[in-house]
């Protein structure tokens, strides 16, 4: 799962962030269990990309329920 830019979250509709943002939280999930019980990741920094990139699909979705940022912007590019 590749991690996305804030350019490409905004692109996306409400429900293609609805489901990437689903597919983030089960792979962090995964990680985060696997570390719990004391197993070795492939790339432990990929934890806190999952992390981050999540918060900004939250930042995505409040910007657009304040009306910070419409769609019609986000469409014009700005």
């Amino acid at each position: 799962m590749a991690i996305f830019r804030m350019k490409e979250i905004r692109k996306m509709t409400k429900e293609e962030r609805k489901a990437k943002l689903n597919e983030l939280r089960v792979e962090l999930s995964k990680m985060m269990t696997t570390k719990a019980m004391g197993g070795s990741l492939e790339n432990p920094s990929r934890i806190r990309l999952l992390r981050k990139t999540i918060a900004r699909f939250h930042t995505v979705d409040r910007e657009e329920s304040l009306g910070i940022r419409t769609p019609e912007q986000k469409e014009a590019g700005k």
